[in-house]
């Protein structure tokens, strides 16, 4: 059976994302452990372990598919500023996430194709509680209310 190639194209690109929140995840882990803010950093490191978990799924689906995986490009880490500062970062990184998801639910709407389209709707989802996950943290640490950070 032949392969909408725009829906490859989404697989490959949602892996270069979900394994650039893995880096970017794994490396805040580090640099918060270094910074003495240990909670934040096991936080992240669970982060990690989520979206790694996305990065398999989707491998298996391009396997599903009779393509070899493989991500086209890594963004390039964050580590500047303080803690609000590299929230605010997270929260880009999980927006575009989302955004990028709705775009291939919806060209998966448009070419009629319901198991892809159910794949990337599920992937929304939870990158949708993501979003709002690490939005809520963003707000505690900004206005103060994060009773422990490490």
């Amino acid at each position: 059976m032949m392969q909408d190639p725009t829906v490859l194209g989404y697989l490959g690109r949602a892996l270069s994302l979900e394994m650039s929140a893995v880096q970017q995840y794994l490396a805040l882990a580090r640099l918060l452990e270094v910074r003495g803010m240990t909670k934040a950093g096991e936080k992240f490191r669970h982060e990690a372990q989520e979206e790694m978990e996305h990065a398999e799924r989707i491998m298996g689906r391009m396997l599903a598919l009779g393509v070899a995986p493989g991500s086209s490009q890594l963004r390039p880490v964050r580590l500047d500023g303080s803690l609000p500062q590299l929230m605010q970062h997270v929260s880009q990184l999980e927006h575009q996430a989302v955004s990028f998801y709705a775009q291939a639910v919806s060209h998966c709407e448009r070419s009629q194709d319901p198991e892809n389209r159910m794949f990337f709707a599920t992937l929304l989802q939870e990158e949708q509680q993501h979003a709002s996950d690490m939005d809520a943290w963003r707000q505690q640490i900004e206005t103060g209310m994060t009773v422990e950070l490490g």
